[in-house]
């Protein structure tokens, strides 16, 4: 008798291993690319598991106006249970991924002491990314990245604590470190968040201290790269450059971090001229490292998984040898897409559709294929660029067009209202209606890291109790 051979089809299309259950499908994480491809699925014959170390979905574009006190963390956070509360087929399972095993179908999660493995049919990767370091992750302790609200949390508690500081020294050299503010990256973020740290500096705090002058500070942006925003192409980066100088920002191209303290950081230019920026706040916007989970899937399936821990994919995102598993957002490599949140909702919804369409018995979509939609980054109010198609706008056109973009995005008629009417008291007044800071914010992370905790362990447990002694004389010696 001869042995049949499996398509990739074969594969991909075959029952579920359980007769008489529904498709199964498994998304690992609840950014733009898990979220999208659950609610795509709102609609199809399947059973959606979607798995997430949080509880929340992150609007990541605007985590920066969390750091600098415009808005508040649930505004750009909304529970991922409430989004999908109305999708019967979809629940939500809180738990960091720790293993995927491709030959048996099973993704592994932990959750403070619990692990849980959960089976799958078709599998969504969309884990994301965290802050890259290039190698020198110990310059995480003092310049903390802008990846999660934990993040934006302590780098607010960071920025408005520095000019408390600063009120209360009398000397001067001291009073200046904490009056200097470095950025580390010019792209998106970075850009955003030097150009609200002098919005601070220059209108909201202008007239709340008594011994300082917040307008004296200092803030500079630092990056490697010989242009601000170069993906923006050179007419807008010439442009933005341009809006943060008049913005008394200092912007250090060609500077390579090579150093960081508590106390401020050393920089390498071009011709290895060696200089060090004395700050007591350093914020780290310079790049970004796909989940470890590429890593896994990578060493499963054999496919590529590039320096930045991203995963090769076939073009219709879907792992080699794999067709039942997708990987997409930041996690993915496929024709140089970039890692922006456009790219991760295209990806997602597509992985979804495809796997709607086999169950249904249709044939599948052609290659994935990212449409851009352009690219925008504000500068501080009234200054920000844009690149849609071949059109470029700058100045308060391609500010407004990059407030009602991220207004559409966001999550909820609730978040939307409240996050135009914090707009419009930060950038028609003065005010910042979410500078409230607590100490655990400040301290929090670090503490953990230095105790080797992380949110995942378990509490400790509890010291065993005393055994019961009988009554010594007070002559008597206990000897452990």
């Amino acid at each position: 008798m001869s042995k049949k051979i499996l398509t990739r089809a074969d594969v991909a299309e075959r029952a579920p291993a359980t007769m008489g259950q529904r498709h199964r499908v498994v998304i690992v994480g609840s950014g733009f690319g898990g979220l999208f491809a659950a609610k795509r699925l709102a609609k199809s014959d399947v059973d959606v598991t979607l798995i997430s170390r949080t509880s929340h979905h992150l609007f990541q574009p605007l985590l920066y106006q969390v750091a600098t006190g415009i808005l508040s963390s649930g505004e750009i956070a909304p529970t991922t249970r409430e989004i999908l509360a109305r999708q019967s087929n979809a629940r939500v399972l809180l738990g960091n991924v720790t293993d995927i095993n491709l030959a048996n179908r099973t993704v592994t999660a932990s959750a403070f002491g619990t692990e849980r493995v959960t089976e799958y049919d078709s599998l969504i990767v969309a884990a994301g990314a965290s802050t890259s370091y290039f190698g020198k992750d110990e310059f995480s302790h003092d310049a903390p990245g802008l990846k999660t609200i934990d993040d934006a949390l302590e780098i607010r508690g960071r920025i408005f604590t520095a000019f408390e500081f600063a009120e209360l020294e009398d000397d001067p050299a001291i009073r200046a470190e904490w009056l200097t503010f470095v950025v580390v990256g010019a792209g998106p973020t970075g850009v955003e968040m030097a150009g609200q740290i002098a919005e601070l500096a220059h209108r909201t705090l202008k007239s709340n201290f008594r011994s300082i002058d917040p307008t004296s500070a200092r803030i500079v942006l630092v990056d490697a790269m010989s242009s601000v925003l170069g993906t923006f192409g050179d007419k807008l980066a010439n442009r933005a450059a341009s809006q943060l100088t008049d913005m008394g920002i200092e912007v250090w191209l060609n500077a390579k971090v090579t150093d960081v303290d508590d106390r401020g950081l050393v920089v390498i230019d071009d011709h290895g001229e060696t200089n060090r920026i004395d700050s007591r706040c350093v914020v780290w916007a310079a790049g970004v490292r796909a989940s470890s989970l590429g890593k896994i899937l990578g060493e499963q399936s054999g496919a590529v998984v590039d320096r930045g821990g991203r995963v090769e994919v076939e073009p219709d995102l879907t792992l080699p040898g794999h067709p039942e598993v997708f990987v997409v957002g930041d996690m993915m490599s496929l024709n140089r897409y970039p890692g922006v949140a456009q790219v991760a909702m295209q990806g997602g919804k597509y992985a979804a559709e495809q796997i709607d369409r086999r169950v249904r018995g249709k044939a599948p979509k052609g290659s994935f294929h990212y449409f851009d939609k352009g690219s925008m980054a504000t500068i501080s109010r009234f200054r920000a660029v844009a690149a849609v198609g071949r059109f470029r706008f700058s100045g308060v056109i391609a500010w407004l067009l990059w407030l009602f973009i991220h207004l559409v995005y966001l999550v909820g008629f609730k978040a939307r209202v409240t996050t135009l009417l914090h707009w419009m008291v930060s950038f028609i007044g003065r005010g910042r209606s979410a500078r409230t800071v607590t100490h655990q914010q400040l301290v929090g992370r670090r503490a953990l890291k230095s105790l080797e905790l992380t949110q995942w362990s378990p509490p400790p447990p509890a010291p065993p109790a005393a055994e019961p002694t009988e009554a010594r004389t007070e002559n008597e010696v206990v000897v452990p």
